[in-house]
């Protein structure tokens, strides 16, 4: 709760966190107090001052790669957040498809295909939650195989990403067909070495899933008047 508020802006940079407070505000413990408090150091959103406190962040110094950082955003200004992860996955994902189309191990450009497979049967049957598996997997290889180690780190962020859309209503019960040929070429160009299109296919898929995403949004809040 302490570190959604900080995320939604409730404790601006420079306001002052004091363990006894947050101990009595949410009735907990001293030692979980110290806990959450630890926690959100961690991720660099508050940082200790002797005789003054746990001192929130300014913003630009929080780690904003951490996944439970991001579900925070997400929950604080959904919008905004998911336009930046998009902006992200654009200047990584492409580029990610292209190296792993040079460099991928003939093992990792076959489980790319076959998660394609399966992502194509589960689409048509409507089973969501193993499609979903699939697509993170998917994703998370890609980066992998690219042979760039950053890139392959910021699997959390995509994981995060794509959980969360599917937690919260915005994959529809059969993923769009555009998705799925998308996710199947991008898997054929990297076996095959074809780096422009396994590049040019994933900048399409980054954009597609931010429009069907913006658009579930969209929807949700129309629903919701």
């Amino acid at each position: 709760m302490l570190g959604h508020e900080i995320a939604a802006g409730t404790h601006p940079p420079g306001s002052v966190l004091r363990t006894d407070e947050v101990e009595q505000r949410f009735g907990i413990s001293r030692s979980v107090a110290r806990e959450v408090v630890r926690s959100l150091a961690s991720i660099r959103l508050v940082v200790g001052r002797q005789r003054v406190g746990n001192v929130v962040r300014p913003r630009e110094e929080w780690n904003a790669f951490d996944p439970q950082l991001i579900r925070w955003l997400l929950a604080a200004d959904r919008t905004a957040q998911l336009k930046t992860l998009a902006e992200l996955r654009t200047a990584v994902e492409p580029m990610a498809a292209a190296a792993a189309a040079q460099r991928a191990a003939d093992e990792d450009a076959a489980r790319l295909v076959a998660l394609s497979e399966r992502m194509v049967a589960t689409a048509r049957s409507g089973d969501l939650e193993t499609f979903m598996a699939a697509d993170v997997e998917f994703h998370r290889l890609v980066l992998r195989a690219s042979g760039n180690e950053m890139f392959a780190q910021l699997h959390e962020v995509v994981e995060e990403l794509l959980t969360w859309r599917a937690g919260h209503g915005l994959m529809p019960e059969h993923p769009r067909p555009v998705a799925v040929r998308l996710h199947c070429e991008i898997a054929e160009c990297i076996r095959s070495g074809d780096r422009a299109r396994a590049e040019e296919a994933m900048r399409e898929l980054v954009a597609e899933a931010l429009e069907g995403t913006l658009s579930g949004l969209a929807g949700a809040q129309a629903g919701a008047r």
